[in-house]
């Protein structure tokens, strides 16, 4: 049989009247002679909950005590959606991440697949089941322990199953119709796409859009899995949402596909650093150690053996950043006079697969950005995409002008 594999995420599973909606989707593909693995997340609210009932029992927690924890939402609902589909004479049973099993690394809360073994779904397909559902965000770690792999996982569970069991495509069913050229709460003319490239959605993804989890842009794209985004609450059928999928199933595209945003950005600049062989690694390596998600960085031409360095970061990461900077520099690792820390900025980003053949995107985007009196404090650049930091306030102000400049509203 061909199979599908379909997520449903939080907003979807919400209550047990959004679980029957979610089933009846799946008993639809059943009748069109599918086999279907249905990856679940928690009911929405829940893993939240879970959380923070671990961290008022214990503020230290043992991180593998917390996993046993929070993974305990997606069984819940593996449960009740097989239930379900059974209350409808579909035949299903539910799966928990060490039952399949979903072998991964030890790194609790941020686990990575090792291997899924398909022996135990499959035999239970030729038995004459058509539904494995699936606790996502979950595994298994080599010593035998509950995994979970980070917020979002849900995602990648889904399409780590599509490429070990060859599916025809996997279905991502969310709160949304699909990938916007915007956030259409900002820009009232932003236009859902019908297909974007994998590039494009994974730098998306990366720069502020929450339609997909990083990490599973990133497996679809390595295994070329097809994937689909679309509500939960309307009627779909297979031409329905955004797909996303390699560039050469895209006939033409616009040089720009979509505009991102990240919101809660801070530019943090190191003044007069000593500037010799090697510096650049003693700084970013501590700020690494320390967890801290460098993005733009920026180092100033040298002046009497002194240049300055700016990079960005999120918000809530500026403290462990100066602390490992100010670790780095007790050591006698690096030299500086003092860090300026701007904690108002905003990340606005350009992207499309078209930039790669067209010149101009960037003059574009200055301009644009130049016509309603807004500052560009950093810059930096990709093939497909361009980024800049300004400040916070004029976020939405830039978003709808650079989605006006480049005609987004329009199809290709």
């Amino acid at each position: 049989m061909p199979l599908l594999v379909m997520k449903f995420g939080g907003t979807s599973v919400a209550d047990l009247a959004r679980i029957r909606n979610a089933a009846e989707k799946v008993r639809r593909e059943v009748e069109r002679g599918y086999d279907v693995i249905v990856i679940v997340s928690a009911m929405s609210g829940k893993t939240n909950e879970l959380v923070g009932w671990v961290e008022a029992t214990s503020p230290m927690f043992d991180a593998r005590e917390y996993d046993a924890v929070v993974s305990a939402g997606e069984n819940v609902t593996a449960g009740l959606m097989a239930l379900t589909l059974q209350e409808m004479d579909v035949p299903a049973r539910s799966w928990q991440g060490w039952q399949v099993p979903i072998q991964t690394t030890s790194a609790h809360s941020a686990a990575r697949f090792i291997d899924i073994p398909r022996a135990h779904i499959d035999a239970k397909f030729a038995e004459g089941f058509k539904v494995a559902v699936v606790a996502g965000f979950q595994g298994v770690s080599p010593e035998g322990r509950i995994t979970t792999l980070g917020r979002g996982g849900s995602d990648t569970t889904a399409v780590a199953f599509a490429a070990a069991f060859d599916a025809e495509r996997c279905d991502i069913y969310t709160d949304v119709d699909g990938v916007y050229t915007t956030d259409p709460r900002i820009v009232g003319r932003a236009r859902k796409l019908d297909k974007i490239a994998f590039e494009e959605m994974l730098e998306l993804a990366s720069l502020g859009a929450k339609v997909l989890q990083t990490r599973s842009v990133e497996l679809a794209m390595r295994y070329k899995v097809r994937l689909r985004v679309l509500s939960s609450f309307e009627d779909t059928d297979h031409n329905s949402g955004t797909l996303v999928c390699d560039e050469d199933e895209i006939m033409e595209s616009k040089v720009v596909s979509g505009v991102a945003y990240s919101r809660d950005e801070a530019k943090m600049t190191l003044l007069r650093v000593a500037d010799r062989p090697g510096v650049a690694a003693a700084i970013f390596g501590p700020l690494s150690d320390a967890g801290v998600n460098v993005d733009m960085i920026i180092q100033n031409i040298s002046e009497e053996g002194f240049t300055d360095m700016t990079f960005s970061c999120p918000t809530n990461q500026v403290m462990r950043a100066e602390k490992a900077i100010a670790e780095g520099s007790a050591a006698g690792a690096f030299v500086y006079d003092k860090v300026v820390v701007d904690d108002a900025v905003a990340k606005i980003s350009v992207v499309g697969i078209g930039m790669r053949s067209h010149a101009g995107v960037a003059a574009t985007m200055f301009k644009a950005l130049a016509a309603e009196n807004i500052n560009i404090k950093v810059i930096t650049t990709s093939e497909i995409k361009i980024s800049v930091l300004i400040d916070r306030k004029y976020m939405e102000l830039a978003v709808q002008a650079l989605h006006d400049a480049f005609g987004l509203e329009k199809a290709a």
